[in-house]
């Protein structure tokens, strides 16, 4: 048994390479191997999110506060409020983030295939996200 305690690991500030606008990651799982699971508190200021990406075994978001949007290619922008589980499915393409008024924060889960947990995209433009 391992007990990893709150704030034993420094938040994060989401790199410009996978985010638009200011996104906080704290870390919660990252699991040795041959466990493949790894997840994270993502905090999203008020028009912050992700860029479009995919994960190869796919991804779990359970939304824990505020109102975000969610949409994957090709699909309408989803409201996601608190208590929302998301399942995007491997290989879809997505992004999630917080609406434009108010911020968002969610638990995303997902596991690494080959050592890789996620494939960043491009930016989701504003045109995209204003949709």
């Amino acid at each position: 048994m391992e007990i990893r305690r709150a704030g034993s690991e420094p938040s994060g500030k989401g790199p410009a390479d996978w985010f638009t606008g200011s996104v906080r990651l704290d870390p919660l799982i990252t699991a040795p191997d041959p466990a493949r699971i790894a997840a994270a508190l993502v905090t999203f200021e008020p028009g912050a999110r992700t860029h479009w990406h995919t994960h190869p075994l796919g991804q779990t978001v359970i939304v824990t506060s505020g109102l975000g949007w969610a949409q994957r290619e090709g699909g309408p922008v989803e409201e996601i409020r608190p208590g929302d589980v998301v399942w995007f499915p491997p290989g879809e393409k997505h992004w999630h983030g917080a609406a434009p008024a108010t911020g968002m924060s969610h638990i995303a889960m997902q596991e690494r295939l080959d050592g890789k947990a996620v494939a960043w995209l491009e930016p989701v433009s504003a045109e995209q996200y204003r949709r």
